[in-house]
């Protein structure tokens, strides 16, 4: 399950990155909010929650757990609370950003929840990614 939590990362890394930037031109060239920008985002919210889902059983199967007690070990801390807490975070922003989407009536304004909520979740999984495991 680990290797499918690493490998389903870089599926997160890469849809969410898509949907950040096709909400960015959006945006800024003032496009209109299509059913091809609906899927994008849609198919975001599942990957990010089915990595959510795998990160969950993996956590509490043991995959991350070296050690609660050691907290001063930045390693252990990052795999057993920061990461975790982080990607919980993550998926959040990008559960609020669909659901404003969704109450949006203008085009530009969905593309923006899109931007700033997708965008933090985006900001927060690459500042907890256990880079020196990944790599």
């Amino acid at each position: 399950m680990k290797e499918v939590h690493s490998y389903w990362a870089y599926l997160v890394l890469i849809i969410l990155i898509f949907a950040v930037i096709n909400a960015i031109i959006g945006l800024t060239q003032k496009k209109q909010f299509t059913d091809k920008d609906l899927r994008i985002g849609l198919f975001t919210l599942i990957v990010s929650h089915i990595q959510l889902l795998i990160g969950f059983v993996v956590y509490f199967t043991g995959g991350f757990q070296d050690g609660l007690s050691e907290m001063k070990n930045p390693a252990i801390r990052l795999l057993s609370l920061e990461h975790p807490l982080t990607m919980i975070l993550a998926i959040i922003f990008i559960t609020i950003g669909w659901s404003k989407h969704k109450k949006k009536t203008e085009d530009a304004a969905k593309f923006k929840s899109f931007v700033i909520f997708y965008g933090i979740g985006l900001v927060l999984i690459l500042s907890r990614i256990p880079w020196n495991n990944w790599l």
